[in-house]
């Protein structure tokens, strides 16, 4: 009786601890078994809390700043995240702005990368860069690279790996994500069941 009651608690605590990976049978929240490098500032991270603060800089147009508020507001606010834009940002210290969205040159077919700028530990970042490469594009770029930048990996990191079109993904897919403007039901999970 005593082993039956202890093998109950054991599976109760790992669902409890998974109600994501759980809920949806895949696991798409970084670190996963399919995508666990360390946090370092050529990739992405999970943020270091539940309060998320934003800035949009100078180099992006009024119209770019206000579609970056937009997603903010209407995708990630209703999540477990505290959404606030921070202006003045900060750079430095301990409360760094959690993501600084800018625009500068990237490759070429590259419109939109999130890249940890101070990583704290193995996993988390306290700032991350979402850089973009001109000011012509849809909700679902700024979408996909802020959730990066929350830690969000694409369907093919997921554990287990899924294919790059997998719907539930929504604005996280790797493939056809056009005109997904959204989290979806999936991401917001995944982000609620880290913050």
């Amino acid at each position: 009786m005593l082993a039956r009651v202890a093998a109950l608690v054991v599976t109760a605590a790992f669902l409890c601890a998974t109600p994501a990976a759980a809920h949806h049978g895949h696991d798409s929240m970084r670190p996963t078994t399919n995508y666990f490098e360390e946090c370092a500032t050529d990739n992405y991270c999970t943020t270091d809390n539940a309060t998320l603060t934003y800035f949009s800089q100078g180099s992006l147009a009024p119209y770019s700043r206000t579609q970056i508020r937009v997603v903010l507001e209407n995708q990630f606010d209703p999540t477990d995240f505290t959404v606030t834009r921070q202006d003045p940002p900060s750079y430095d210290g301990s409360a760094e702005t959690d993501i600084v969205y800018r625009l500068l040159p990237l490759p070429p077919g590259v419109a939109g990368v999130a890249q940890c700028d101070d990583p704290i530990g193995l996993w988390k970042c306290d700032q991350h860069y979402v850089t973009f490469h001109n000011d012509f594009w849809a909700q679902h770029i700024t979408c996909h690279e802020s959730g990066h930048a929350v830690g969000l990996t694409h369907p093919q990191n997921a554990s287990p790996s899924l294919p790059g079109t997998h719907a539930s993904f929504a604005c996280m897919k790797t493939i056809d994500n056009y005109n997904v403007n959204g989290l979806g039901a999936h991401n917001v999970s995944q982000i609620n069941g880290e913050y």
